[in-house]
């Protein structure tokens, strides 16, 4: 399994949408392409497959940008990397099982796919509000 820069940037980019735009207020594809680091080009894709699988919603014209079409509770991070076009699947056998003449007698293929759905359990767990509540860091008290 390897996850591209289409999927890490999917997240990446749906992270600081939740942190910009907390309001809901939506937020410019330059605005996060320059607080992630990504090209805006690129983003634009990413979150054109977001807006068509329902994760973002697009709004047009000044103080247009994205913001998220359903609550965070309800975005996983298998969703995200789905809709970014990723496959986590592990396989280190025959990429195409019709072709596969060994997928009938293959003892380890069942390990692959326990390992797989393993792997999409754990982000299927994970939803952007979870990671937001974990990993969101306070800011530094002064008189610490």
């Amino acid at each position: 399994m390897r996850v591209s820069t289409k999927g890490r940037y999917a997240l990446r980019a749906c992270l600081a949408l939740a942190s910009i735009g907390e309001d809901g207020a939506p937020v410019s594809i330059s605005t996060l392409a320059e607080k992630e680091d990504i090209s805006s080009v690129f983003l634009e894709q990413i979150f054109f497959r977001l807006r068509k699988a329902g994760i973002v919603a697009s709004t047009r014209g000044p103080g247009g940008g994205f913001s998220f079409a359903k609550p965070l509770e309800d975005i996983t991070v298998k969703e995200l990397v789905d809709a970014a076009g990723e496959n986590l699947e592990l396989s280190l056998c025959n990429k195409s099982q019709k072709k596969c003449t060994r997928v009938g007698d293959c003892m380890s293929h069942h390990i692959w796919v326990g390992a797989t759905d393993m792997v999409n359990g754990y982000f299927h767990g994970i939803t952007l509000s979870s990671i937001l509540k974990d990993y969101k860091r306070e800011p530094i008290s002064a008189t610490t």
